[in-house]
């Protein structure tokens, strides 16, 4: 199990367009079609599963917000945050 992120690790790591959310780090990403969210969707799932580390998606049109939590350590880990930088790689 990984090891709680301190408030100001949490800080100091979130990645770009990433927020705190109590014990998520959470971030909305805006695509132009429906479709185009369900590609990044798809995509970052598969990171997601590789990883075993899942977040919660939702998916609306245009947009994808993606929530992320160590649920067995209770809060942000740096399996949260390496995940949210690897999802903001397929989103570039």
């Amino acid at each position: 199990m990984s090891d709680l992120l301190s408030d100001s690790e949490i800080e100091a790591q979130l990645p770009d367009g990433w927020t705190r959310d109590g014990d998520e780090i959470v971030r909305q990403f805006e695509f132009d079609a429906y479709l185009d969210a369900i590609g990044f969707a798809a995509g970052a799932g598969g990171i997601a599963e590789d990883a075993w580390h899942h977040p919660e998606m939702i998916i609306n049109w245009g947009e994808v917000e993606v929530r992320f939590t160590t649920h067995d350590a209770g809060g942000i880990t740096e399996n949260d945050i390496d995940l949210a930088e690897r999802f903001n790689g397929v989103y570039e």
